[in-house]
Formats: C-alpha cells, sequence, structure tokens
C-alpha cells in the first residue's frame, strides 16, 4: 500500500494522520498542491486577496482536511483539535453505515471513549435540536458524521452550550460543512439561516463521498452551479439599491468552478478525482462567508425558489435535497435574466403589489407575517418604483455588459447539471408542475434580497415567466 500523508497546513503545518490508498486506485486528477491547496491558506489567513493586498481573516475553522482515505487517522485528526474525554459520535441511520460505525471502530481501536447517538430520520428544527441537546448531555465533544441536516443540529446544538465539535462529511451535497451559520425550520414552518459555530475541524474522506448515492453529488453541483445567476443578483442589487457586495468569495472560487464544470460528467459517474474538485469548491463556497459575513454571493434568487418549495410544498414535496432544487432554480433564474440581459432598455416598473390576504392562504397566517416584515423592506411605492426605473435606465447599458460577464449560457449549465445528475426542471424533480410554478412566482417574497425575481414582478412579467416553467 501507498502511505499518503494527511497534511493540515497553515498553523498546524504537521501530519494529522496517514491516508492508506491502495497502489491500483492512485488518483492523478488532484489539483497541484494538494486537495487543500489554496483552502489552507484561507482557514490559517494567509491569503492575500490580489484585489486589494489585503490579507483575509482567518476561518474559524481549526482544521480542514480532504484525502482520497481517511479510514485509520480519525483518532489523530480529532486528538489534535484537542477533543478528549467521551465523544458522542452523532449520525443517522444512513450516515451510520457508510461512515460512523467505521469512525466509532477506529476510536475504540485507539482507546478513544466514545458513544454512539444514531438519529432516526432526522429534521433540522428547532424541536429537533433541544431532542439532540438531551441525548448529548454528558458528553465532551462532539462528533458529526454526516452533510446537510447533522451537521446543521450538532452545529446549532453546540452553538447553544459552547462544547467542541468536528464533521466528517460523507457526502459533497451541499457547501455548509465550512460555514458559521445553520439551516433550520422555525416552529412556524418557516426555514432560516441561524447564527451557530464553524465546526474545529472539518474532514472530507473522498472514497465515502464518491461511495454515496449519486443524487447527493449531483445535489452538491446544483448548489455549486449557481454562482453566476447569484453573482447577477447580487451585483445588480449592488448598482441599482447601493447594497453591500464583495467580489473576494468569487476570487477565491472561480478557478475550481471551471475545473469542476468541466468534470460535470465525472461527478456524475461518481470519478473520485471529479468528487475531490465538487468538494473544493463547496468548501470554498463556505469559506467565502468569512470574507462577508453573509451568504449572497451562493444564495439569492434561485436559493429563495428552493426555500419556498421546503417550506410550502407540504404532502407535494418529493423529497428532493435542497441543492437539487438550487439546480433547477438556477436554470429558471438564469432564464429571467437571459430575457432581461437581451432588451435594449429595462421594462418599465410599477409599485410593488403585496397581497397579505394571499400570503396568508399561501404560508399560513404566522410565516406570512415573517415573510411579509422582510418583503415590504425592498418593495417600491409609486415614487420609488420612479425613481428605480430612473435609475435603472441610467445604468442600464453598463449594467447588462456586467451581468453578461458573470453570465453562462443557459443551455451549457442546463448540460452541465444533467451530466452531472441533476434534476433540470420541476418534472424531473417530481414536483408538480403548478407549484413549481408558484415558486417562482412568489419566492422572493421570502427574503430582503433584491433579485431578477422582484425586478420582473415590479415589471409585471414574472407571472409570464413562471408560466412558461415546466
Amino acid at each position: 500500500m501507498t502511505r499518503v500523508s494527511v497534511i493540515c497546513k497553515g498553523n498546524q503545518g504537521e501530519a494529522l494522520g496517514q491516508a492508506r490508498l491502495k497502489e491500483d486506485e492512485t488518483i492523478g486528477d488532484r489539483p497541484e498542491g494538494g486537495w487543500t491547496a489554496l483552502i489552507d491558506e484561507i482557514r490559517g489567513g494567509d491569503w492575500t486577496d490580489p484585489k486589494t493586498g489585503e490579507r483575509a481573516p482567518p476561518a474559524q475553522n481549526e482544521a480542514i482536511v480532504i484525502a482520497e482515505d481517511l479510514d485509520g487517522a480519525e483518532p489523530e485528526l480529532i486528538a489534535r483539535l484537542g477533543m478528549t474525554g467521551t465523544l458522542a459520535v452523532v449520525a443517522d441511520r444512513d450516515t451510520w453505515d457508510a461512515l460512523g460505525g467505521r469512525i466509532a471502530r477506529n476510536l475504540a481501536a485507539a482507546g478513544v471513549g466514545a458513544e454512539a447517538v444514531v438519529l432516526d430520520r432526522p429534521h433540522a428544527d428547532l424541536r429537533a435540536v433541544e431532542d439532540l441537546r438531551s441525548r448529548l448531555a454528558g458528553y465532551d465533544g462532539i462528533v458529526a458524521v454526516g452533510s446537510g441536516t447533522v451537521n446543521d443540529l450538532c452545529k446549532y446544538a453546540t452553538f447553544q452550550d459552547g462544547r467542541r465539535y468536528c464533521v466528517f462529511g460523507t457526502a459533497a451535497s451541499m457547501d455548509g460543512y465550512t460555514s458559521t451559520t445553520a439551516s433550520m425550520t422555525l416552529d412556524s414552518g418557516l426555514k432560516i439561516s441561524l447564527p451557530a459555530q464553524a465546526a474545529a475541524g472539518v474532514f472530507l474522506d473522498l472514497r465515502v463521498s464518491a461511495a454515496a448515492p449519486g443524487f447527493l453529488a449531483a445535489a452538491g453541483f446544483g448548489d455549486c452551479l449557481c454562482r453566476s445567476v447569484a453573482q447577477i443578483d447580487w451585483w445588480m442589487s449592488h448598482r441599482l439599491l447601493g447594497t453591500f457586495y464583495s467580489d473576494a468569495p468569487y476570487r477565491i472560487s472561480d478557478r475550481d468552478e471551471a475545473e469542476t464544470n468541466r468534470r460535470a460528467a465525472k461527478i456524475g459517474a461518481s470519478d473520485l478525482g471529479a468528487i475531490g474538485y465538487l468538494n473544493r469548491s463547496l468548501v470554498l463556497s463556505g469559506l467565502g462567508v468569512g470574507f462577508t459575513g453573509v451568504s449572497n454571493h451562493g444564495s439569492m434568487g434561485e436559493h429563495q425558489i428552493s426555500h419556498y418549495i421546503d417550506c410550502f410544498a407540504g404532502e407535494r414535496h418529493p423529497g428532493t435535497l435542497h441543492g437539487q432544487q438550487v439546480g433547477v432554480a438556477t436554470l429558471t433564474m438564469a432564464r429571467i435574466q437571459h430575457w432581461f440581459l437581451a432588451q435594449q432598455r429595462p421594462p418599465r416598473l410599477r409599485p410593488t403589489r403585496i397581497d397579505p390576504d394571499d400570503m396568508a392562504r399561501r404560508m399560513g397566517p404566522e410565516i406570512a407575517a415573517q415573510c411579509g416584515a422582510e418583503y415590504r423592506k425592498k418593495a417600491l411605492d409609486e415614487a420609488g418604483a420612479e425613481r428605480l426605473y430612473a435609475g435603472l435606465c441610467e445604468i442600464w447599458p453598463e449594467l447588462r455588459r456586467e451581468c453578461q460577464a458573470f453570465a453562462l449560457p443557459v443551455a451549457e449549465m442546463r448540460d452541465m447539471l444533467a451530466a452531472a445528475g441533476g434534476p433540470v426542471s420541476a418534472a424531473e424533480l417530481g414536483l408538480p408542475v403548478d407549484f413549481y410554478r408558484e415558486a417562482v412566482r412568489h419566492g422572493h417574497e421570502m427574503r430582503n434580497r433584491f433579485s431578477f425575481a422582484d425586478l420582473a414582478c415590479d415589471a409585471g412579467l414574472l407571472d409570464d415567466f413562471a408560466a412558461a416553467e415546466a
């Protein structure tokens, strides 16, 4: 067997363990410098922004390790974080079979006190957090094993009491491994991002990720593919409304985005090297939040459509993952944006129409009140619509050129998403088309982030765009 050192550079600067890789399975498709090249610099606060010359702040994660095989390295990886005493290994049924059981066995073999906490079909909501906190009483540290739900539950539960946790990812399905927020569903049913703590260590075993069901990587690819439409929305909002904008998250990830997109078909085939690049892109996206304190660089109009689906589909929800929905919504937003950017002049804007009764019918009174308060922050009255339209006309030629520079062709995005194994329409999601059209029409009501969906709504065009979705 070939012995491959797992290195955490930056502040650590020493081997964290030994990963094992068979000679006949050695992966040549690696970035120059290894899987955590650039990531190590950002995590350690050693990356200098080439545009500003300023050194970026260090990430809150103490270690980020991506390797082809971490089997046997887990005890030392955890020990390097100073996590001692009795540990809880938290997983759901699937992630326990995929990796949790292996970690528990390797910890036991190393003499580390660890006990299993296996969750039964968990949901990332506040009630589940309280249940998990009660089950974690008495443990000194938490080892999360899983991706979105398990990680968010452990991240938020430990944030409540200050205990340290680390995460071993099981799939390249989302970009939240390195983030400092947790996506949680409130008691009202509204899904929002809440402040949480960063994982002390993020450990990604590429063999485990590549062995995961293919739809998980397709979801992760969908979450990455939205970069262009999110950037266009965010830049338009900045130019038109003066909202905060930073391109630092895009500068750290642009090369990896291109490399990941180039490997879309290999991601669909669960190729180990392609899954490695996808993991890198997801980690860098998560680290981007550390530069700005917000998630706008990867979450604008397309994410609001997905959030609407998760909050209001109810029994119509097909069980698809957030990233799968984001992929389809990305194509929808790209079509809307491309239509606008093809126009020589912008369409005239009208005052924003808010129908509280209709929102209450669709969302329920409590969520409608919460969303309505957010929506009103960006709503236009008659004078505001006139001012915004005048400003839009003034900057339109420049704004078109600027946004077109960020854009990818819709057909190209569709082909990549399909090659990666992701659904490309509401029908392929298994979602009733009429409800998906509702999500397109009303997703922008959920959050105070101004996107091209808001422009389309205030121009009286969003109904037509939604009706064209299938």
